[in-house]
């Protein structure tokens, strides 16, 4: 009978254990493992001296204080620019309307629309028989409708706003329409009178 003292076979080097259980980003066939290299032996990104890093930052904050400056520049000289005419506002809690030289803005709760007066076709409003809803409804050419129904805080409201409203459309929607038909009349004169036959 034989008897070995001692193990011929060498021990196995012990490895670290991959797998999910593990290490949950490390998935067979899809990732490489992680590598456990010490921090030192990873290379190192190349980093700006401070005073270029400051350099860049200070351009990057004047570059964006610019822009806000001239927007603000730009904003104040819109609102310098507001033409003295008829103005109408209403709104309530969640719905707003504005209707001025600009055109109509509509809006609700966050969503906001804006028409230019030359693409408007017609603005009709509305009231509710009971209770205090004033419609308006602002018709385009291409035959939409945008309606938004305004909570007035009185009856007595509508008759004040449709007076305003209609300062307004006088004022600026009427103008296109007063152009055209001048053109129309001038062209109409500049044609030679027909011939009777």
């Amino acid at each position: 009978m034989e008897q070995r003292i001692g193990s011929s076979s060498q021990p196995l080097k012990a490895e670290p254990v991959k797998g999910a259980g593990f290490d949950p980003a490390h998935i067979p066939g899809l990732t490489a493992p992680a590598t456990t290299e010490p921090e030192e032996a990873r290379p190192r990104q190349a980093e700006q001296p401070p005073a270029v890093a400051e350099a860049v930052a200070d351009d990057a904050g004047t570059a964006g204080e610019e822009e806000r400056q001239e927007e603000e520049r730009q904003e104040e000289e819109r609102q310098e620019e507001v033409v003295d005419g008829p103005v109408f506002e209403a709104a309530d809690r969640r719905a707003r309307i504005v209707a001025d030289h600009e055109g109509v803005r509509l809006g609700l709760d966050d969503q906001e629309c804006e028409f230019r007066w030359d693409e408007i076709g017609a603005v009709e409003t509305a009231t509710s028989r009971f209770g205090k809803l004033f419609t308006i409804t602002v018709h385009t050419p291409d035959r939409r409708w945008y309606p938004i129904e305004i909570q007035a805080p009185a009856r007595a409201s509508f008759a004040e706003w449709e007076t305003r409203l209609d300062a307004v459309l006088d004022a600026y929607f009427e103008d296109g329409a007063a152009d055209e038909d001048a053109a129309d009349d001038e062209a109409a004169a500049d044609e030679p009178p027909a011939a009777d036959a």
